[in-house]
């Protein structure tokens, strides 16, 4: 499973994006693109929601059934 923090980066540079472009196209402080790109943990989830939804995609649980330990700490 990928890291938010990577998605988000790879996905911003497959636009051509600045992390100040794509922050102003989402409507969010460049701050907040940073925090993301950098794996910040105390991340509000309205912002990242923004952000993501510039590819389509939002927030949801995932079962840490389905993941080992290794995989969850990778997550954060």
């Amino acid at each position: 499973m990928k890291k938010l923090s990577d998605f988000v980066k790879e996905r911003r540079k497959e636009t051509g994006m600045t992390q100040e472009e794509f922050a102003d196209r989402c409507g969010v402080a460049l701050t907040v693109v940073r925090k993301i790109e950098q794996g910040k943990t105390n991340l509000n989830m309205d912002k990242v929601n923004q952000v993501l939804i510039m590819f389509g995609n939002q927030l949801a649980p995932v079962s840490v059934r389905l993941l080992n330990d290794e995989t969850s700490r990778d997550l954060l």
